[in-house]
């Protein structure tokens, strides 16, 4: 049975649909709703699920990662996260997304490189990713380091970047199933929209 999880801090509603182990969705809106739906859209098809006013444990230690990275700061747990059921390009995707650290942005071509694809491609995944911000597809960005899209909105992404400046300099690699995930400052994409104000 998959437990469905809510909790508003501050403005902020964030959820989590998980059992005890593993997680299908996480979540954050402006409205419990909007939370709602959206981890009603993760569960798989045919899989029993049921709404709980109080978070079990597990899904507390959730919440508070999902709150963390909403914050800028690292998440606390490294989750399992339920991607069986989900293509195996998605989960290529997803992958690699996750490799993204505070702090840094790649672009949808740099993921496209690491994982297949096309850039387009990756944006669609991006576009549907269950386990918002736990995978951190705001750090995912056009490769003029313009913000692209977000589900969520593009004042929405922008806060989350800004949130997560860590004064790096320089770009990196990060290693992929034997490529490369290349990574750039966030500063990079903050300075250039401060340029074009």
């Amino acid at each position: 049975m998959i437990g469905v999880y809510t909790k508003n801090i501050g403005s902020v509603w964030f959820g989590v649909a998980c059992d005890e182990q593993r997680v299908f969705g996480t979540s954050f809106a402006r409205s419990e709703q909007e939370a709602l739906r959206s981890l009603l859209s993760s569960i798989p098809f045919n899989v029993p699920f049921q709404v709980f006013q109080e978070p079990s444990a597990f899904a507390k230690d959730v919440l508070a990662s999902v709150k963390n990275v909403y914050d800028g700061k690292d998440a606390t747990h490294s989750f399992s996260l339920a991607t069986e059921h989900l293509p195996t390009y998605t989960r290529r995707v997803l992958e690699a997304a996750s490799l993204i650290p505070v702090g840094c942005v790649a672009s949808y071509g740099s993921i496209a490189k690491a994982a297949g694809g096309s850039p387009r491609a990756v944006g669609n995944v991006m576009a549907r990713n269950p386990f918002a911000p736990l995978v951190p597809c705001h750090r995912v960005v056009s490769s003029d380091f313009t913000l692209g899209g977000y589900r969520g909105g593009l004042n929405v992404k922008l806060g989350l970047l800004r949130r997560e400046k860590r004064g790096y300099a320089s770009p990196r690699q990060i290693p992929v199933d034997g490529k490369k995930l290349q990574v750039f400052p966030v500063e990079f994409v903050l300075g250039k929209l401060e340029r074009e104000q």
